[in-house]
């Protein structure tokens, strides 16, 4: 981790914190203890610096602090982006490989769309585990295509430490080419969560 210190400029605290975040597991429970950023001020796109100051984070500002925290671990960066119908919420993820197997680290409010174990054999298969209980509060399945991992590193090191929203980075994981999960009839076929489903929908760890 040494050479990364020089090369993002970070701070002592800084180092301190991210020393410590060196596993998926460990990165997760961090990101679990950071408030949901609620944009009470307008929306934002966060750097990881940010992040730690701030000490809260939403689902892309959360994957972009573990994508960074496992670089530093001496992993790549990824992170996988997933589209929802228009009237959804989009959700970002960090992705990471452990014994040929993905796994996914995951910052969200809810009790469901959180981290998943490397016990996936593919991305879609991994994408795949979040597709049930990705509903509106009607019920509407709502998921429909994902990217495959995006190396953060493609994006230079500055975004890192940036005092400036990462906006160019948001726009371009929304440009990335994605593949549809689902053909035009079984749209159609889908069937509504329950009324329990919705129900335990409806728990959130952090109250706005």
């Amino acid at each position: 981790m040494r050479k990364y210190i020089k090369m993002y400029n970070l701070t002592a605290e800084e180092e301190k914190i991210l020393r410590k975040l060196n596993t998926p597991s460990k990165i997760q429970d961090f990101l679990n203890k950071l408030k949901i950023n609620f944009e009470e001020n307008g929306e934002t796109c966060m750097s990881p610096r940010k992040v730690l100051r701030e000490r809260k984070a939403h689902c892309i500002e959360g994957a972009f602090l573990a994508a960074f925290c496992l670089k530093l671990a001496g992993k790549k960066p990824l992170v996988v982006d997933l589209k929802t119908t228009r009237d959804d919420f989009e959700h970002v993820i960090c992705v990471f490989k452990e014994n040929g197997k993905w796994g996914a680290i995951s910052k969200t409010n809810h009790a469901v769309l959180r981290y998943r174990e490397p016990v996936y054999n593919s991305i879609r298969e991994l994408v795949m585990s979040f597709f049930h209980e990705y509903f509106d509060n009607k019920g509407r399945k709502t998921l429909r295509s994902f990217s495959m991992p995006i190396n953060l590193d493609s994006f230079g090191s500055s975004w890192v430490t940036s005092e400036e929203e990462l906006w160019e980075m948001h726009d371009a994981l929304d440009k990335e080419k994605h593949h549809k999960i689902l053909t035009l009839k079984q749209v159609w076929n889908l069937r509504k969560a329950d009324k329990i489903e919705i129900e335990a929908g409806k728990i959130v760890e952090y109250k706005k």
